[in-house]
């Protein structure tokens, strides 16, 4: 069936040609990057830069203002907490009791759908047993997005004609604004779950009482608070007809004014109105906050714009900018003292956008140099230009048959995701290679005649077994990967899903698509002189217009026309004109890689850079090519030293599995997102203004650093279910510069310097870049001289002779240097260090774990002060761990809040004839204040509070002054019937399947692994216990938790992951061979590359591997060298290398079987020259797809952009193992060798 298909499409060439033009168009449509395809339809791929592999979690909110966390937990929190419980699929709840609110989040099993567990908590609540909660209280359902889905954060600013802040706009009218328009607005975009408001004050009507006034005119609170709810009252009256005409009739009563409140009638006396205004004096002002938004110092008020659960990010955050666009125009203005007139204006300060962006471009890039190094690889090795054209022209397509695939599949186009598509460049060209190869040698052998369809038909026929073989075992090697469960599940899957895509995907165009086309260019034609010459005419047009246009694709066109014309007039050989041909476009390669690769750096000369890409491409090739030309003298050495030879490869396996046991483990590597996440705590019992002050310092001290673009800062919560945080957390989003200055199209953009290396600035000011060369005998005028990073791109001017400008400091080389300097100036008193964290990052980690580190310790007792003394202990104890960075190492300080108790003396108001709740509801009223109603003002709501005046209720002696109204006879003082005291209680209560538990947070030195960390911190801890010196406190347990349980639970998968793939793989190589000795041999190459990939590892590890200066350049640094520690995502290289390891082997073993079967030698001798012959006639195909492999991994390992961290450790073993497991091309045939000989002894005998 598959070769009669492969016929038909030969046959029938133009079926082929309307496959190639479908899935070029439906792939160009389903691309997920930024390509300008004009008016052409696009129906991109959903975007985002790395999966959501945060928990299947919903939240329960509950709101019960001016409640302690103590009465949260005891009424709200617990009861519920019990009562969700026995929804299916439960796995966990967490909850926390907050001062005011309750945070219940229920983690559900990976398998309930989002929207199932949705409908089910919906059910439980709506069913809950009256009686359960208190009056009032009602738990709603958190918005349907996690905490993740915080992808655009904004702030409203006055901003001038030329875009400078202004003032002019005060912080209560920035929120008003925010509340009522812009949230709202926002909100109505597509994927948009919630936009939640943060910083500024709430408006807020506030009646203060004058308790002298109410006690001159006998009023009581009571009687303020029925007053104030009976005056703020619309009605609807039906209708009434008059002159046939209906009219609808309403009673007007909402409070619309000040006037309208304090006109409010209260009582009478003597026919006297007492109106509000009488006793009580009436303001506007700011209601209770708990969260603070800080710029650089300046508090601001912003938004968080919040994506539905499954929503494109990427089309989210387009539709939210669209919104923005069409609202900018109805913003507010006003003309300012000075005659400027300010614009109020959305300013974004965090925009997923740009990290999307650049990871997507930097697989784009990978993508695109690897498909050149590819098309290099095959002109230099196949030396057929047309061939090299075939294969190289059709790989493009199976990459867009994968973005087919993805959405057809629904799979999000993300760094790991698209990773596949990277690992697997190397191998989707490898069957075509195979397949031209065998074509070109069948066509070289042609003796017959025979017709260039049959010819072709051939040639695939022959491979098309061993092509499907070793492709198929690339294929179901990762089909393991789709039975991860957890975050890794959600990592790996896209990732097998893509890379399975590609090698279907190639594996299609190889055996459907190659061989019609290959039978349309390896046609013999006879082409009239005449047509020949207006070909080389129209490529000399086309290169002049080329060059003059400033293209450098002109010289190469004219080199090809120059080459055509001598060729015309046989000045050339035909053989030497396709030599010079092939050579032109090896140039053209290695000149298109050196422009766009740029290995050595932007700030270094296309010149170094294309003599280092041409080093390097040309160098290995030779390498290969000295491989292919004593590959015959080599292999006769092992076959008569085989005991000898196949010791190197035992030495090899045995050193990789030592190195693998000694390799440090972690779950993931970090993905860089070009921002930081500060996230230190202030103590328990700071204040809403002592927390502005800390936060505001915070900001400023940040933004102080050169290399920072935006800091700001936020200080509690948003209002929303997805933020929990207490005023002591703060939350700093840090915006870094690029290293470079990057134009609009986020690439690196040279600028204009004078002769002495100074940048010009348009304004004729003058900059000194200290990473730049400057003349010392310059002379220029030092008041022209600006501040070298406070300079904006807007004020450099472009020029493409000009140099680089670099946003970093000279000592500053990385963003770790960047995060140290942020460190050392946030050193505050009162204020704890921060692990390194980055927005993502860290909504991810508090999803997985609860908490806002990596690593942490769960202590679970019943007990607060229990679990907060222990916490202390283990926090000294960790500080002595191995790897621990110790100011990074805090315990939660739980029971730190003060609490003034005004305990009810139940005697003394027996004695007076007054209630508990009477005494509550007057200290609830006039201390805390109680919002009572709420002005109905247009589109806005504004709520009406009721309270003593302050400076009646600012200290505790103030409080015992407060009246409270007895029914028959005098007020008697707060005094009189509470004692006011004492107490520190907790700030936060939080708890996991209703057991209370506190943190204690860590992290870990750069270069030491997760793993290494946790378990030396364990046998630490242990140890302790041991001896005595640390004791468990009954009721108290402990257990460390993190990103580090992902790695353990990953590390488990994998131990029967692993096996079961290189289990089919084997059956696999069985069925194909019929022979388990042979599968064997072929499956030797998996344990020699196996070894090659954790030996590569180690060579990343080690200081002095590759550390020397190439053209100026630390080939580590260039190389991205650093210890790489066992994450899944190196797991998942090695799964991809077994699928590759063994191709050679399958090649070199079916060829030994055919040349066997075609000689049958009967002497060691003639076995030992069948073997030659086999292995010289296969080295060629061999090579070239390993070092296809090899070479297309190269931009990959070199690349510095957004999500290289995640892609190098994925490409090391495919590196490492590809450039050992070469050695396997004499295993393989030394192993038949040994065992034909064997056979051969056995019958002899």
């Amino acid at each position: 069936m598959l070769n009669k298909s492969i016929k038909f499409l030969i046959e029938n060439k133009l079926v082929a040609v309307l496959l190639l033009t479908l899935f070029v168009a439906w792939g160009v449509v389903n691309a997920p990057f930024e390509w300008n395809t004009g008016s052409f339809p696009r129906n991109p791929v959903a975007v985002d830069a790395i999966p959501d592999i945060g928990e299947n979690q919903q939240i329960v909110f509950t709101k019960w203002d001016g409640r302690s966390p103590q009465d949260i937990e005891d009424q709200i929190t617990y009861p519920l907490t019990t009562s969700l419980l026995g929804i299916p699929g439960v796995k966990t709840i967490r909850s926390s009791s907050m001062f005011g609110f309750s945070s219940i989040y229920i983690i559900f099993e990976e398998d309930i759908e989002f929207y199932w567990s949705r409908s089910r908590i919906l059910e439980k609540l709506n069913s809950l047993p009256s009686g359960l909660l208190p009056d009032g209280v009602n738990p709603a359902l958190g918005p349907d997005a996690t905490g993740l889905g915080q992808i655009y954060w904004y702030t409203l600013e006055g901003r001038d004609e030329n875009g400078n802040v202004t003032g002019g706009w005060d912080l209560q009218e920035l929120r008003s604004i925010q509340d009522f328009y812009v949230k709202y607005a926002l909100s109505s975009a597509s994927g948009v779950s919630e936009v939640a408001s943060i910083g500024g004050y709430v408006l807020e009507y506030q009646v203060d009482v004058n308790p002298e006034l109410m006690k001159q005119y006998k009023i009581g609170l009571n009687e303020v608070v029925k007053a104030v709810k009976q005056s703020n009252k619309d009605v609807g009256a039906q209708t009434l007809e008059i002159n046939q005409a209906e009219y609808l009739i309403r009673g007007l009563g909402y409070i619309k004014s000040i006037s309208d409140l304090e006109n409010a009638v209260v009582t009478s006396q003597d026919f006297t109105s007492i109106r509000i205004k009488d006793i009580a004096k009436v303001s506007h002002g700011p209601a209770t906050r708990r969260g603070i938004l800080d710029k650089e110092g300046a508090e601001v008020v912003g938004g968080v714009v919040v994506a539905r659960y499954g929503a494109n990010p990427m089309e989210v955050i387009n539709n939210v900018k669209e919104k923005i666009n069409e609202l900018s125009a109805g913003l507010p203005s006003k003309t300012l003292s000075d005659g400027r007139t300010s614009q109020l204006t959305i300013v974004p300060f965090y925009d997923r956008t740009e990290l999307i962006q650049e990871t997507l471009e930097t697989l784009d890039e990978a993508l695109s140099l690897e498909i050149l190094i590819t098309i290099f690889v095959i002109i230099m090795m196949l030396f057929n230009l047309r061939a090299s054209i075939l294969i190289s022209g059709l790989l493009p397509v199976a990459v867009l048959m994968v973005f087919i695939s993805m959405k057809l599949f629904n799979v999000d186009a993300n760094i790991v995701a698209l990773s596949g598509i990277a690992i697997a460049i190397g191998t989707m060209v490898d069957v075509g290679v195979i397949l031209s190869e065998n074509v070109l040698r069948h066509l070289d052998e042609n003796d017959q005649k025979l017709p260039i369809n049959t010819v072709v038909y051939n040639a695939t026929a022959e491979v098309s077994g061993a092509i499907l073989t070793a492709v198929m075992t690339t294929i179901i090697s990762f089909i393991p990967v789709f039975t991860m469960i957890g975050a890794e599940g959600k990592l790996f899957r896209p990732l097998a899903f893509t890379k399975t895509s590609a090698l279907t995907a190639s594996l299609i165009v190889a055996l459907f698509l190659i061989p019609p086309f290959a039978a349309f260019l390896f046609k013999q034609r006879s082409v009239k002189k005449l047509y020949n010459y207006i070909l080389n005419g129209a490529l000399v047009v086309l290169g002049v217009i080329s060059i003059v246009s400033g293209y450098f694709l002109g010289l190469i066109l004219l080199a090809f026309a120059i080459t055509g014309f001598l060729r015309l007039r046989e000045k050339l050989t035909s053989s030497r004109a396709n030599t010079i041909n092939i050579f032109i476009s090896a140039f053209a390669i290695i000149f298109l890689l050196a422009e766009y690769w740029r290995p050595l750096g932007v700030d270094r000369s296309i010149f170094w850079n294309l003599i280092f890409v041409g080093l390097i491409c040309f160098g290995l090739l030779g390498v290969f090519t000295l491989f292919r030309r004593y590959y015959v003298r080599i292999l006769n050495w092992a076959l008569r030293n085989k005991i000898l030879f196949l010791s190197l490869p035992t030495a090899i396996i045995i050193m990789g599995v030592m190195i693998m046991k000694n390799t440090g483990k972690e779950f993931m590597p970090s993905l860089n997102e070009g921002s930081f996440l500060l996230m230190p705590t202030s103590m328990p019992h700071a204040g809403v203004e002592e927390n502005k002050r800390v936060l505001q310092q915070l900001d400023m001290a940040v933004a102080s650093i050169p290399e920072i673009e935006t800091v700001v800062g936020k200080s509690g919560r948003t209002e929303s279910a997805l933020d929990p945080a207490p005023l002591s957390m703060y939350e700093n989003v840090i915006q870094y510069k690029s290293e470079y200055v990057l134009n609009d199209k986020r690439a690196r953009q040279r600028y204009k310097v004078d002769k002495d290396g100074l940048f010009i600035l348009k304004d004729g000011s003058l900059v000194i870049n200290p990473n730049n060369e400057v003349d010392e005998a310059a002379d220029y005028d030092a008041s022209k001289i600006k501040d070298p990073f406070s300079v904006h791109r807007s004020q450099l001017i472009p020029d493409d002779d000009g140099e680089y400008y670099r946003n970093w400091r000279p000592e500053i080389e990385s963003p770790d240097d960047i995060w140290k300097e942020i460190i050392k100036v946030t050193k505050l008193p009162g204020v704890t260090s921060a692990p390194k964290l980055q927005p993502i990052e860290t909504r991810l980690v508090m999803l997985q774990t609860g908490m806002r580190a990596p690593m942490g310790i769960k202590v679970k007792g019943q007990d607060l002060k229990e679990i907060e003394a222990f916490g202390v202990q283990l926090e000294g104890i960790l500080k002595q761990a191995d790897g621990v960075k110790d100011e990074a190492v805090f315990a939660d300080r739980i029971v730190g809040k003060p609490y003034l108790l005004l305990d009810i003396d139940r005697e003394q108001l027996a004695r007076y004839g007054i209630t508990v709740e009477q005494v509550q509801q007057v200290i609830q009223v006039s201390v805390g204040g109680m919002v009572l109603t709420q002005t109905v003002e247009g589109r806005e709501r504004y709520g009406i509070r009721v309270r003593y005046p302050r400076e009646l209720r600012a200290n505790p002696n103030d409080l015992k002054d407060i009246h409270v109204p007895v029914s028959n006879g005098n007020p008697v003082p707060l005094s009189e019937l509470v004692t006011i005291r004492y107490e520190k209680g907790p700030q936060v209560i939080k708890s996991e399947d209703t057991f209370l538990v506190g943190y204690v947070l860590f992290d870990k030195l750069d270069g030491y692994a997760e793993v290494d960390v946790v378990e030396g911190a364990q046998a630490l801890i242990q140890e302790k216990i041991d001896s005595g010196e640390l004791i468990v406190p009954k009721g108290i347990n402990y257990r460390f938790t993190g990103t580090y349980e992902n790695q353990l639970r990953a590390e488990k998968t994998l131990g029967v992951v692993v096996p079961l793939a290189l289990g089919i793989i084997f059956l696999i190589l069985y069925f194909q061979f019929r022979s388990v000795s042979t599968s064997l041999m072929v499956f030797t190459g998996i344990a020699v590359a196996f070894a090659g990939g954790f030996i590569m590892i180690w060579c990343y590890g080690q200081d002095w591997f590759l550390n020397f200066n190439f053209f100026g350049e630390n080939l580590r640094d260039l190389f991205q060298m650093h210890p790489i520690n066992l994450s899944v995502a190196v797991w998942v290289g090695f799964i991809a290398l077994f699928g590759i390891a063994t191709d050679d082997g399958v090649v070199m073993a079916t060829y030994l079987k055919q040349t066997f079967d075609r000689n049958t030698p009967v002497t060691k001798k003639e076995i030992r020259a069948s073997v030659v012959e086999a292995g010289e006639k296969r080295i060629r195909p061999c090579l070239m797809t390993t070092a296809t492999t090899i070479l297309a991994l190269l931009p990959v390992l070199t690349s510095t952009g957004r999500g290289s961290d995640i892609m190098i450790p994925m490409a090391i073993p495919s590196f490492g193992g590809m450039l050992i497991a070469l050695i396997t091309l004499f295993v393989v045939p030394v192993l038949f060798s040994w065992k034909q000989e064997f056979q051969l002894k056995r019958a002899t005998k």
